[in-house]
C-alpha cells in the first residue's frame, strides 16, 4: 500500500515464447494501481532477462501475404467453437491477442481479469501507406464476473513499427440467441 496513491505489486514470472515453446525468459514487474480512479491505466515497469525468438521472418511473410491480397481479408469466429484457429489466420489471432493486451491494460483494475476469448469479426482496411489496418470486434472474457464483453479495436501494424491500437471502445451487448454476443 502506498498511502494516498494506490497499491503496488511486485511480480516475478516466466514467459514462454509463443513461437518457440521450449524458450522461456524470466520477467520481473512492478504494477501500480491508482486509488479511486478508474480512468487511469495501471503503471507497469518490467524487465526481461534473456531474449525471445525473433519474429522478423514470419512477420515479413504475413505482411507480404496481406499486402498482396486481391481483396481485403474478412474473417469471423476465431477461434471456432471447438477452439481451433486455421493456420492461415494464426497471425490475425496473434495480432488481436497483442492489441487486446493493450486494451486490457488500459481498462484493468485490481478487481478485473480480462482474457481474449474470441475474434467475433475482423476486416482488413485498405490503405495507401505501408501499414496494415484491421477492424476487430473481439469478445473479452472478464474472469471475475464471468461476463463476455464485446470490444471494437482498430489496429495498425507494420513489421518494423509494431502494433498500435488507434481506436477502441466497449460495445453494447446484443441478445441474439447465440449466448456469446
Amino acid at each position: 500500500d502506498i498511502e494516498g496513491v494506490g497499491h503496488k505489486y511486485y511480480l516475478e514470472m516466466e514467459l514462454e515464447d509463443i513461437l518457440d515453446k521450449d524458450t522461456t525468459v524470466n520477467c520481473t514487474a512492478e504494477v501500480l494501481y491508482h486509488l479511486g480512479t478508474k480512468n487511469i491505466a495501471p503503471d507497469v515497469q518490467f524487465t526481461l532477462e534473456g531474449e525471445l525468438k525473433s519474429t522478423e521472418e514470419v512477420d515479413k511473410v504475413f505482411y507480404n501475404r496481406m499486402k498482396s491480397l486481391e481483396e481485403e481479408l474478412v474473417a469471423e469466429n476465431i477461434p471456432d467453437s471447438h477452439g481451433n484457429v486455421p493456420p492461415d489466420l494464426e497471425p490475425i489471432h496473434l495480432l488481436a491477442w497483442v492489441a487486446s493486451g493493450y486494451v486490457i491494460w488500459q481498462n484493468s483494475t485490481e478487481n478485473t481479469k480480462f482474457q481474449l476469448a474470441q475474434i467475433k469479426h475482423v476486416k482488413q482496411v485498405k490503405r495507401t501507406d505501408e501499414y496494415l489496418e484491421f477492424d476487430y470486434l473481439v469478445l473479452l472474457h472478464e474472469m471475475v464476473s464471468q461476463e463476455i464483453i464485446p470490444w471494437q479495436m482498430t489496429v495498425l501494424w507494420h513489421p518494423q513499427h509494431g502494433v498500435t491500437v488507434t481506436q477502441d471502445s466497449h460495445q453494447p451487448r446484443h441478445t441474439s440467441g447465440e449466448g456469446t454476443t
